[in-house]
């Protein structure tokens, strides 16, 4: 990864709107119904190629391909795995019976039922057998496609995202391995394989985890301690599936999710930064834009970032339509480069702009543009003023 030796460099976490031809594609691969196989095939590669170029054109430092091959950066990682059946899926729903819904119960119905039928639900999955990894061919596409769209645009620092062991055990409930363990560390051992990929293919991996911060909320039986306890595992077996690979060439995300609501009962910072800062990654990425998380600079005050590391703090919001100001998003990052230095620091974004493909958007996509444009502009400020 490169660092800001000479100006705040800009990135985000990944996700953005794909065009309407490819969300067709990818509502009917949600469906299980009839679709084109060589459409999508050339429908993603030249909305890849767009979605890097308008990166590019607009600045941003770090670019990606914007997920537009994946359903969602969580539930893309079924079609890449064995072991999975349909079947009756208890797993994590951050909208039942959260601490944000039990707090706030007719806002969450309100919003459930505005929103039904306008999210592609995947078939519910369960791991009923050995998990392995078999998703090389579709893997080798997006790296081919990104690469390719990188090389037209001249741009030389490309991300790739990833989910993490965590997440795709909240998703796919185990049914097979004797604990849960066990099973974490199956699915560890078969996203190597991804992992190792987009390494050895010259990109920089993106692990995105939000349930490291999103269990807390879905958990309002368990204590901060309790959460704790759980994260340190996930922290242990995410390392694990990261064995081997340069820790320079590895960035780790984390948020809360997709949530425009209220979000008062989501965890602090400052109570799973130590365990986040274990991860064996370069870089951090987590939420620092919005109104509930932007006070939380400070904790980095107490808490020190480890020698050769880098934050990406969002800078600017997925959780609201406002356009950030140039001059405040300079403000963020001036204070973040006074706890942890300049050098160490990149401008990104709390999440993805379409962390599920298939569904409405929660900000559309002009206004994501307006946002990056401000992110540039922001860092270009900053900038001028710490160099």
């Amino acid at each position: 990864m490169k660092t800001s030796k000479d100006r705040i460099l800009t990135t985000h976490v990944g996700s953005l709107a794909r065009p309407d031809n490819v969300l067709h594609l990818l509502f009917a691969k949600e469906r299980r119904e009839t679709y084109s196989s060589d459409t999508f095939e050339s429908s993603v590669r030249q909305a890849v190629l767009d979605i890097v170029e308008k990166q590019v054109g607009i600045g941003i430092d770090a670019v990606c391909d914007g997920e537009q091959s994946k359903s969602s950066f969580l539930t893309y990682i079924a079609e890449r795995l064995t072991g999975f059946s349909p079947g009756e899926n208890l797993g994590e729903d951050l909208w039942l019976e959260s601490r944000e819904t039990l707090a706030f119960p007719e806002y969450y119905d309100a919003h459930r039922k505005a929103r039904a039928g306008l999210v592609a639900r995947p078939v519910k999955l369960v791991c009923t057998a050995p998990v392995e990894y078999c998703g090389h061919k579709a893997l080798q596409r997006d790296i081919a496609n990104v690469k390719a769209a990188a090389e037209l645009s001249l741009i030389d620092e490309v991300f790739m995202t990833a989910v993490s062991p965590s997440d795709v055990e909240g998703q796919q409930p185990n049914q097979y391995y004797p604990n849960e363990e066990a099973y974490l560390y199956a699915i560890a051992d078969a996203l190597h394989v991804e992992y190792l990929a987009i390494i050895d293919a010259g990109l920089i991996l993106q692990i995105d985890d939000p349930r490291l911060l999103t269990y807390y909320i879905s958990r309002p039986d368990l204590t901060v301690a309790d959460c704790r306890k759980w994260a340190e595992l996930r922290v242990e077996v995410l390392n694990y599936a990261l064995k081997g690979l340069p820790v320079d060439q590895v960035r780790f995300h984390t948020c809360y999710g997709i949530n425009i609501g209220p979000r008062v009962h989501e965890m602090n910072l400052a109570d799973i930064a130590d365990i986040m800062l274990k991860v064996n990654a370069g870089a951090y990425l987590f939420e620092a834009g919005n109104p509930r998380h932007e006070h939380e600079w400070n904790v980095w005050e107490r808490t020190k970032l480890p020698e050769g590391k880098m934050l990406i703090p969002g800078v600017i919001s997925h959780s609201t339509p406002l356009v950030e100001h140039p001059e405040l998003i300079a403000q963020r990052l001036i204070r973040f480069a006074g706890v942890v230095g300049k050098e160490n620091l990149m401008a990104g974004s709390d999440c993805g702009f379409a962390s599920f493909a298939a569904s409405e958007q929660e900000i559309h996509p002009s206004i994501v543009w307006a946002k990056f444009q401000s992110l540039v502009e922001g860092a270009r400020i900053a900038s001028k003023e710490l160099w």
